[in-house]
């Protein structure tokens, strides 16, 4: 085996460690590090894994904490996401957990910064924020981050936390100490009315496996057609980076497993109703693949799509 070789899966096994791989995925990257075995890693396990107490740092029983680390071309480290997540997503936690459609919206971002660059961006649904992490690592120019359930928009302002990014209209202990801000809302889809979005514009509004619920479909629509009217347009939103996904006027990435046809459907056609048009690139988008030491995610599930509004 050669030397860079064996460095390179060794990373992975260390990394995956840290972003909280399934032990399947550990073992089998374990072996392939061992060529086979995992008698030549333990040494390796022993220092880089079993050592690492990282629960430590959120002193929470229920939460388990995560670094996802994106690897760059040059298979280094370019970027680490600090995360708290659920540690059971079966008890109906699914708000701080972590999901392919997450890592695939995050990889999109990290793929074609140039689209997310000095925009305002506007995620539905946050969850844990790694996308809005992403969005700040890359330049965006305002990030705010949503979430319609109280305890996950609280657990994602500890992530913010984690990262070292403040969190605009709080006395955030870090304030002092870093330029970087997102806001972090409380947005739930049922209430929300258009004088309560009249104070953001956004460039783009993003969102990751939000299509869940044929019950919440038409409100999400709703909001979908709130945030990409054309009167919300800016002159710096139009064509002016040159990039293949750039569009006129405000635009929506939202990155889908379809789990349910039906559930699919029904938001196709409530956005068909509302006049959005929904464009499926995920063949033409196809992020780099920064996370190849994740054996659990399946990034050939997940689907990306653009919604424009056509009114």
């Amino acid at each position: 085996m050669a030397m860079e070789d064996a460095t390179e899966e060794l990373l992975h096994l260390k990394l995956a460690f840290l972003a909280g791989e399934p032990p399947t995925c550990i073992l089998a990257l374990a072996r392939k590090a061992g060529g086979g075995s995992i008698t030549h890693v333990q040494h390796f396990l022993l220092e880089n894994c079993t050592s690492t107490d990282k629960d430590s740092v959120l002193n929470r029983p229920d939460h388990i904490y995560k670094e996802i680390s994106f690897l760059s071309s040059t298979r280094l480290v370019s970027m680490v996401a600090r995360l708290s997540c659920s540690s059971n997503m079966l008890e109906g936690d699914t708000g701080c957990s972590l999901w392919p459609s997450s890592l695939f919206l995050s990889e999109f971002i990290l793929s074609h910064p140039n689209v997310f660059s000095k925009k305002c961006c506007f995620e539905l649904g946050s969850g844990v924020g790694l996308v809005g992490i992403c969005l700040n690592y890359i330049g965006a120019s305002k990030v705010i981050l949503t979430d319609g359930d109280a305890s996950t928009l609280t657990n994602m302002k500890e992530n913010m936390e984690l990262n070292n990014l403040c969190i605009e209209g709080e006395n955030s202990k870090l304030a002092e100490e870093s330029k970087n801000k997102v806001e972090c809302k409380y947005l739930s889809w049922e209430e929300v009315s258009v004088s309560d979005l009249l104070g953001y514009q956004p460039d783009l509004v993003l969102g990751a496996d939000i299509i869940y619920d044929p019950v919440c479909v038409p409100h999400l629509t709703r909001v979908l057609s709130m945030l990409l009217r054309r009167d919300h347009e800016q002159g710096e939103t139009k064509e002016r980076s040159g990039e293949e996904f750039a569009t006129q006027g405000p635009v929506a990435y939202i990155a889908t497993v379809v789990r349910n046809v039906d559930t699919f459907n029904c938001f196709v056609k409530a956005a068909a109703d509302s006049k959005l048009s929904i464009l499926n690139i995920t063949s033409d988008a196809a992020p780099a693949n920064f996370l190849p030491y994740m054996l659990s995610y399946d990034r050939s599930s997940v689907h990306l799509l653009r919604v424009t509004s056509l009114s």
